[in-house]
């Protein structure tokens, strides 16, 4: 008997690309221009989505000021993204592990080992929910590529019910998969190269989607300074490499002046830099930035310091 019910060849994400029906027939070189000649679609689908990506950053960020937490939830290569751009925070934006998570469908072991079944049960992302005490503060983003994911959606709808902000982040067009959510963000990239494999082309949009909302949310909480990471976790040779940098180029001083100011400022970037161009101490200027939400900008401008 034909499951008919579960047919999902209507979803974008399925259908077959006719640019590629040959693709075991090509030399290697133009298999390569076509999956080239494919992922541009990437980057036009983010550039139809800017209004709506704007608009996730800011409810993001504003969530993020007032004590929330933001959270992807996904199963499979979606939830694997959200977890990736998840676990990428700490270090580039010191940002505690909690601020920013990634709840992926089976938990940990499905990031080494794939148990997509698992993606099948909504009431499990209820239950992720709950176990998180998701709550009116915190922004849910639910990943799904097809846009069908039944554990993304019981997710959502649980996360719904407790007021938190909740996105959904999908590679189909609305008409194809209706959702009630704050913002519906769709990145559509046609049929992928190989028909079905959403760790494609959607992958990569859901990629560069994550990159820019976790990047943009965080430049609006003053953990950049210009297009300095200037909250960078100082915890290895490469990190610590990258702090003297950024405060040898934005204060002039040498790389060993600019070491010795990152050792009086117990190795953060944004306190030294402060310290530097106020001639603060170390605990006044950590006062000062306090005052100011951890914006190194604003507390600059409100002593009148320019850079």
């Amino acid at each position: 008997m034909t499951d008919t019910l579960n047919d999902r060849g209507y979803l974008l994400t399925e259908q077959v690309n006719p640019l590629s029906q040959n693709l075991d027939q090509l030399s290697t070189l133009e298999m390569v221009r076509v999956f080239n000649q494919e992922d541009q679609r990437t980057v036009d689908a983010i550039a139809a989505a800017a209004p709506l990506m704007a608009e996730a950053i800011d409810r993001t960020a504003a969530a993020l000021r007032e004590g929330g937490r933001l959270f992807y939830v996904g199963a499979g290569t979606s939830g694997r993204l959200g977890v990736l751009d998840a676990a990428e925070c700490p270090p580039t934006f010191c940002t505690p592990p909690e601020l920013v998570q990634g709840i992926l469908a089976g938990g940990a072991p499905a990031l080494l080992k794939s148990s997509e079944a698992l993606e099948d049960l909504p009431a499990d992302g209820a239950t992720a929910m709950a176990t998180h005490q998701i709550s009116a503060l915190d922004v849910v983003v639910g990943i799904t590529a097809g846009g069908t994911t039944p554990y993304v959606h019981g997710a959502l709808e649980e996360a719904n019910l407790r007021g938190a902000t909740t996105i959904f982040m999908a590679c189909v067009p609305a008409e194809q998969v209706t959702i009630d959510v704050d913002i519906d963000l769709r990145l559509p990239v046609g049929p992928e190269v190989l028909a079905g494999s959403t760790r494609l082309k959607s992958g990569t949009v859901t990629k560069m989607a994550l990159n820019i909302l976790s990047t943009g949310a965080m430049v609006k909480l003053g953990k950049v300074y210009g297009n300095r990471m200037v909250d960078v976790s100082v915890t290895n040779t490469k990190l610590h490499d990258r702090a003297l940098r950024i405060i040898a180029a934005l204060t002039e001083l040498s790389r060993d002046e600019a070491d010795i100011l990152l050792g009086h400022s117990d190795q953060q970037v944004k306190l030294a830099l402060l310290m530097h161009w106020s001639n603060l101490d170390k605990e006044a200027a950590q006062t000062a930035l306090e005052h100011h939400g951890g914006n190194l900008r604003q507390a600059l401008m409100h002593m009148g310091t320019q850079t």
